[in-house]
């Protein structure tokens, strides 16, 4: 069995997570660049926890300027199986008000600009991703937020957009109308890149807007974000805090996968893979690759 270490990735209003103990800061080098920030390393009860602020400390990031592999490359270095990211949303159904978090498991990627894999020229991986989030890890979190008494919706979809900008007015009502519960500008490529690094991944997305379909509601703005983010912030300490301390000493094995998903996933013949390529994948798919 793998000894499970709880990753947190904090999105916007969520640059620290208050609560870990023995809090060590570490620098961890990677060969597909700078991460966000520096790792934050401590536990929570018994339990090992490692924090990235996805924007770094006082935002430095827009959602498009992101190193998103190098965000996923530094978690599995130092040991994450299991990853929870926060993001902030709007949401395109009434019932999914600013303050109430939904617990996505689908997602729609409409960005354009990011690098989207690990693999490529010299090393081609096609990994399973028909449900990119882990169940047993969302039902250990909706369990949390029900006795934090927390507002949550278990199930939805995300449609990440490309960014910075916010929706216009058509594109928010032709979201709706294609069914998305949420907007944000995050998880994509996280959620592909945590997959293809073999971490159980799930995201809590906190409702901040309406995103600008609502009639009766103001159009998106960074102000209105922000204080609903920030009121949210000290709700995802509790829930983190709460995940944690009951969380298994040992990586449960993922239903979907997630954790073994580069088992036949890759293409090339060893004979033909770049050696360049495989030295920067050794944390990420060096369970398979050394097999």
């Amino acid at each position: 069995m793998t000894k499970s270490v709880l990753g947190i990735i904090g999105g916007s209003g969520v640059y620290d997570l208050p609560g870990i103990q023995d809090v060590r800061e570490i620098r961890i080098s990677s060969p597909w660049g700078e991460p966000s920030d520096v790792l934050r390393m401590g536990r929570i009860g018994e339990r090992d926890v490692a924090f990235l602020p996805r924007h770094g400390r006082g935002h430095r990031y827009s959602p498009s300027d992101i190193n998103y592999r190098a965000n996923i490359d530094v978690l599995k270095r130092a040991g994450v199986t299991d990853l929870i990211s926060v993001s902030a949303c709007g949401s395109f159904k009434a019932e999914l008000y600013p303050g109430s978090f939904v617990l996505v498991d689908q997602f729609v990627d409409r960005t354009f600009r990011r690098e989207t894999s690990f693999f490529g020229r010299g090393c081609v991986a096609h990994v399973p991703f028909a449900h990119p989030v882990g169940p047993l890890l969302q039902k250990r979190i909706a369990q949390a937020a029900a006795e934090e008494g927390i507002t949550f919706n278990v199930g939805g979809t995300y449609v990440c957009i490309e960014g910075p900008q916010f929706s216009t007015y058509a594109e928010s009502l032709t979201y709706k109308g294609l069914g998305y519960d949420v907007i944000g500008m995050t998880a994509m490529p996280e959620a592909k890149l945590a997959r293809e690094a073999e971490i159980t991944y799930a995201t809590i997305a906190m409702v901040t807007d309406f995103d600008c379909w609502h009639p009766e509601h103001d159009d998106v703005d960074v102000a209105a974000v922000v204080a609903v983010a920030q009121d949210n912030a000290a709700r995802v300490a509790g829930l983190i805090a709460r995940i944690a301390k009951s969380f298994p000493a040992e990586h449960e094995p993922c239903p979907v996968r997630s954790d073994r998903a580069l088992e036949g996933a890759i293409m090339t013949a060893p004979s033909a893979r770049d050696p360049a390529l495989m030295k920067k994948l050794d944390a990420v798919a060096g369970r398979v690759l050394t097999s």
